[in-house]
C-alpha cells in the first residue's frame, strides 16, 4: 500500500518556481508532490512541438530537482496515458489519500475550474495559494480597477513604479519622465542591423532528448520541428539567458524593439518570456538586473532601453494578468467587431504571397517564437483588418508560441492585437497600412505587392483592408482622440476611390475563405 501523505501538492507546468508558495508552506517529511503530463493539456490546442517539449522538459527537470532536495514526487508521464489533469490528480489522490490538496492559482481559468471540480468530486478539501510570482495580486488589481471607466496601462504602470520604487528618485521618475517609448521606435538603417550578438543556446540533455522522442511519438502532426530545440528548461539556464540579454542585447533593445528584419527573428529581444511564464525566472530578478546594469554603466545601458524593458514587465505583464482574472471567463468570448472570417489554412504553413506574413509565420513555425511587433503589427494587424474570427486567432497564438500561457496570451491577442474586447486593454485598435510595415522592416522589398498602392492586383493587401476597416468603423473610431487625425484622411478621397478600396478589400477577404 502506498504511503499516505498529509497534503498532496499539485505543481503545474507553469509553476516551476524556486519560491513556490505551496512548497514553502509544506513539510517534505509529511507532504508530497504530484506533477502530471496529460494528452489533454498538451493537445488542448494544436500546440507547437517546441511549446510542448519546453513545458514537459522543464517539468521533468524541476521534478528531478525537487527529488534531489528531498521531496517525494509522484510524476505521471505522458506515456502513462492520463487524458486530463483531473484523471491524473484522481489517481494520485487515491494512491496517497491526502487530507487536503494544495496548489497555487493556475495560469488559466479553465484549469482552475477543472482542478476545483476534480477535488470536489473526490471530496477532498482544497487550499489554493496566491501566486507570489507577480508584483500585484488579483485583489490588488481589482481594487485599482474599481470605478475606472478605462483601464489605462500607463496609469497602472506609474503606480507600480512608485509603489515598488523602481527607477524612482524621491518620488519622481528618474530622467524626468515615466515613459521613453518615443525613443524606442527606430527602424534599422537600409543596410540592416549589422552584426548581431549570438543567441544563447541550450542543447538538449538526456531529459530533453527523452521528451523530444515522446513528443514526436504522441504529436507527429503538430507544427514545428525539434531538430533545433534549444530553449532554456532549467532555472540555471534561464538565469544564463537573462544574463546574456542584459550583457549583450539590452543596450540596443530599446531603440530597435519595434524593428523587423527578414531572416533575423530574434534581433535584440530578451527571449526570456517563456522562462518568466514557466516561473523559472522571477520578474523581480529581470527588473533588478536591468536597473542594476543602468546604475553601474548608464552610458552603455541607456535609460530609455532599461525603462522600456521595465515597462514590459512591471507595466504590461502585470496589467494583462490583472485584466485576465478580472474579466474571465466571459472575456474569452468577446468579439467587438463581430468578425467571422475563418482562420486561413496558411496560418499553419506560412504559404502566402504576402512576404511580411510569410516571414513572420515561418519564423513562428520554425522557432515557436516571433517578437512582439511581428505578433502585433503583422499577424494581429492582418487578422483584425481581414476580420478573422477572434477565438480562432487566440487559439492559434496559444498554440504556436513557447511563451503562451492563457493569462498572458488571451488579453494580449484578443485585447491588444485584435481590439476584440472593445477597448478594455487598449483605447484604440493597433492597425496600420503597408506603409508602417515598409517603414519598420525590409519585408516589402521581397514582396510582389506594392506598399504604395491601395487598389489593383499588385496593391499591398494591408492598404485596402486598413482603409476599408476605418471606413466601416468611421463613426466609432472617430470618437477616439488617438484616431481622429488618421480618420480625416478618408475625407481626401472621392466616392469612386472609396468604392475601389471597398472592392479590393472584399476581394482580399474573399480569397481567405478558399
Amino acid at each position: 500500500m502506498p504511503r499516505k501523505w498529509r497534503n498532496l501538492i499539485v505543481v503545474l507546468a507553469d509553476q516551476l518556481d524556486a519560491a513556490h508558495p505551496a512548497l514553502e508552506a509544506a513539510d517534505p517529511a509529511k507532504d508530497g508532490v504530484v506533477m502530471i503530463e496529460t494528452i489533454g493539456e498538451a493537445g488542448h490546442v494544436t500546440s507547437h512541438k517546441h511549446r510542448i517539449t519546453l513545458c514537459l522538459s522543464a517539468m521533468r527537470h524541476f521534478a528531478e530537482a525537487l527529488q534531489t532536495a528531498g521531496w517525494k514526487v509522484d510524476y505521471l508521464e505522458l506515456d502513462d496515458g492520463y487524458l486530463t489533469l483531473g484523471a491524473g490528480l484522481t489517481h494520485a489522490a487515491q494512491q496517497r489519500r491526502p487530507e487536503a490538496i494544495w496548489w497555487v492559482q493556475p495560469g488559466e481559468w479553465r484549469v482552475q475550474a477543472h482542478l476545483h471540480a476534480t477535488a470536489s468530486d473526490l471530496g477532498i478539501p482544497v487550499r489554493q495559494f496566491e501566486d507570489s510570482h507577480f508584483y500585484v495580486t488579483n485583489d490588488e488589481f481589482a481594487a485599482w480597477a474599481k470605478g475606472r471607466k478605462q483601464l489605462t496601462m500607463e496609469y497602472f504602470y506609474r503606480q507600480q513604479r512608485a509603489r515598488f520604487d523602481i527607477l524612482m528618485d524621491d518620488g519622481a521618475p528618474i530622467g524626468g519622465q515615466w515613459n521613453f517609448d518615443q525613443d524606442n521606435r527606430k527602424a534599422f538603417p537600409k543596410a540592416g542591423p549589422g552584426a548581431l550578438p549570438a543567441i544563447p543556446s541550450f542543447p538538449p540533455d538526456r531529459i530533453t532528448k527523452a521528451v523530444i522522442a515522446t513528443v514526436e511519438h504522441h504529436f507527429p502532426d503538430h507544427p514545428g520541428g525539434l531538430d533545433h530545440f534549444d530553449w532554456p528548461v532549467t532555472r540555471e539556464q534561464a538565469l544564463q539567458a537573462l544574463d546574456a540579454f542584459i550583457e549583450e542585447r539590452l543596450t540596443n533593445y530599446g531603440r530597435y524593439q519595434d524593428a523587423m528584419w527578414q531572416g533575423e527573428p530574434f534581433l535584440y529581444h530578451a527571449l526570456i518570456a517563456s522562462s518568466l511564464n514557466l516561473k523559472l525566472l522571477n520578474p523581480r530578478e529581470a527588473v533588478d538586473a536591468a536597473v542594476q546594469a543602468w546604475q553601474r554603466d548608464p552610458d552603455r545601458f541607456p535609460l530609455a532601453a532599461v525603462e522600456g524593458f521595465v515597462r514590459q514587465i512591471v507595466g504590461w505583464r502585470e496589467f494583462i494578468r490583472g485584466v485576465y482574472w478580472l474579466k474571465m471567463p466571459g472575456y474569452a468570448e468577446l468579439n467587438h467587431f463581430d468578425h467571422q472570417t475563418p482562420l486561413p489554412a496558411w496560418f499553419w504553413t506560412g504559404d502566402t504571397e504576402m512576404n511580411c506574413l510569410r516571414q513572420t509565420i515561418s519564423d513562428t513555425l520554425d522557432n515557436g517564437y516571433a517578437h512582439h511587433i511581428q505578433r502585433l503589427m503583422i499577424i494581429g494587424n492582418f487578422a483584425t483588418l481581414a476580420e478573422i474570427r477572434p477565438v480562432e486567432v487566440c487559439d492559434w497564438f496559444l498554440a504556436v508560441y513557447v511563451d503562451a500561457i492563457e493569462w498572458v496570451e488571451l488579453p494580449n491577442t484578443l485585447g491588444m492585437a485584435l481590439h476584440g474586447d472593445g477597448g478594455i486593454v487598449g483605447s484604440k485598435p493597433y492597425v496600420a497600412s503597408g506603409a508602417y510595415i515598409n517603414r519598420m522592416s525590409n519585408y516589402c522589398g521581397g514582396c510582389r505587392f506594392k506598399p504604395s498602392r491601395r487598389t489593383g492586383d499588385d496593391a499591398c493587401p494591408f492598404n485596402a483592408l486598413y482603409w476599408n476597416f476605418l471606413m466601416k468603423h468611421r463613426e466609432s473610431l472617430g470618437r477616439s482622440p488617438r484616431m481622429r487625425m488618421v480618420m480625416k484622411n478618408l475625407d481626401r478621397w472621392d466616392a469612386e476611390e472609396l468604392a475601389a478600396i471597398e472592392t479590393r478589400a472584399a476581394t482580399v477577404r474573399d480569397a481567405l475563405k478558399h
